[in-house]
């Protein structure tokens, strides 16, 4: 399996925005796509951390490289404070 951890600011609320974003999207998820998981912290309910998974590295390069995937990037940037700070890799250890 293949993703990305991000972590970003949302802007001042915009949470509820942000989750019916995901939603959309997992209800018409993108081939290749296992899961994804927002964390919010909870010493600052601005601050998120998203996982996001798929099957391997050519499914999450395709999407990543799709228009969808800068459409959404577009609609999900415009509730965050500045660009995500992303981290690409393989999963070496999935659990359940």
């Amino acid at each position: 399996m293949y993703g990305t951890v991000a972590r970003f600011r949302a802007k001042p609320g915009n949470v509820d925005e942000l989750v019916k974003l995901q939603k959309q999207f997992e209800a018409d998820p993108p081939p290749g796509f296992v899961a994804a998981y927002i964390y919010q912290m909870d010493d600052d309910p601005e601050e998120f951390f998203e996982a996001v998974v798929f099957e391997n590295r050519d499914t999450y390069m395709a999407y990543a490289d799709s228009p969808e995937s800068h459409q959404r990037y577009v609609e999900m940037r415009a509730l965050m404070e500045a660009d995500p700070d992303w981290h690409d890799g393989t999963v070496i250890h999935p659990s359940g």
